[in-house]
């Protein structure tokens, strides 16, 4: 009897053992095949992207990807990002995934987080508006619409975002940008500029920024109102006369007037001495670069080229000269336009006469 149970014991031991082997090669075969599964080739046969949304947990990344045939099988998926222990390092965001991306492959490309970037480019010399206008129509972003900040705290460039980026993260990256810039630029400014403050700076720097597009003439732009700062001149930029009427909302459609020239408003620096209240734009750098450091002349006026650019003058004698020959460009150019209308009217076409402003109004520096 005893040999028996003995015996019995034996024979359960052994099935027992035996069992637990058979088991542990099922399951080896199972890991083995679930992790050749997650090293193969995916069934991708051409990129795609795929958008993993904020928030989102491993089970359902795994069948989102599976539901797109980015991977054949969630839980596979799951199973090595999980003996990878990596469950909690996959990011959200837009990614591209390569033809026959592996399981592996796109794990790490969720992890690593390399997400798609898009550009949204900010012009120099755009106002606090349009930068938002801008912000807050862009389908990229999301968040609630961002008001509009205050002028010229805002830093023009080319930003890298992601798909689903805040539109008030958007513009805290340009407020942070441009106190940066600032902070950089301000202790490297020259000595005895006409102004003290960084916001003086940005007020000027603004003004550069509107009256000419040209980067290599913004330092002699800034010599000159700088120039006039010093001697008690009053600044007479006509950006100034029309960011007092549209607040920087919508362009002038029209010419600056007379009326426009004598209309009281604390912007009009036709009107009122030193420097406007606040910007009258966002500067970008040079502009900013240019009215801390400016180039060293006597100038004090300037006035339109014809060629897109500006001639400059430290008399008035000078000047006067300067504004007649543009005059005469501007007249030329009228009669060349007015010609060019009738010529095409007369042959049944659609031309149209462009008017250009001829009167006796100050121009630019004047």
């Amino acid at each position: 009897m005893r040999r028996d149970g003995r015996g019995g014991f034996a024979r359960f031991v052994y099935f027992f053992m035996s069992l637990i082997v058979v088991v542990a090669i099922v399951v080896g075969t199972l890991l083995l095949f679930a992790w050749q599964s997650f090293e193969a080739p995916g069934p991708l046969q051409r990129q795609v992207v795929v958008d993993i949304r904020p928030r989102t947990g491993l089970a359902e990344i795994a069948e989102q990807l599976q539901r797109e045939n980015i991977i054949e099988d969630e839980f596979v998926f799951m199973g090595g990002v999980i003996l990878n222990n990596l469950n909690k390092d996959l990011k959200a965001g837009e990614f591209a995934i390569p033809p026959r991306a592996s399981m592996r492959d796109v794990m790490e490309i969720i992890v690593e987080g390399k997400a798609i970037l898009y550009a949204i480019t900010i012009p120099e010399g755009w106002t606090s508006y349009q930068i938002v206008d801008k912000i807050n129509a862009d389908p990229i972003l999301t968040g609630d619409p961002v008001p509009v900040p205050t002028e010229g705290v805002l830093l023009p460039e080319t930003y890298s975002v992601q798909r689903g980026t805040d539109r008030s993260e958007v513009i805290a990256q340009m407020r942070d940008a441009h106190n940066r810039l600032m902070e950089r630029l301000w202790a490297q400014r020259a000595a005895d500029l006409p102004f003290s403050t960084r916001q003086e700076a940005v007020i000027l720097a603004s003004i550069v920024e509107k009256e000419t597009a040209r980067p290599e003439e913004r330092p002699v732009v800034a010599s000159v109102f700088v120039n006039r700062l010093r001697r008690g001149m009053r600044l007479q930029s006509d950006p100034t006369i029309i960011y007092g009427i549209t607040r920087g909302k919508d362009p002038l459609d029209r010419p600056i007037q007379q009326s426009d020239i004598d209309q009281q408003t604390p912007y009009n620096t036709y009107q009122v001495s030193g420097l406007p209240p606040t910007p009258i734009a966002n500067p970008g750098q040079a502009s900013l670069e240019a009215t801390l450091e400016p180039a060293k002349t006597d100038y004090v006026f300037f006035v339109a080229d014809g060629t897109g650019g500006h001639v400059f003058a430290s008399s008035l004698a000078e000047h006067t000269r300067n504004v007649a020959r543009w005059r005469v460009i501007e007249r030329d150019r009228a009669a060349e336009d007015k010609a060019v209308g009738q010529a095409a009217a007369e042959a049944g076409g659609t031309g149209a006469i462009v008017e250009t402003e001829t009167g006796d109004l100050p121009l630019p520096g004047q």
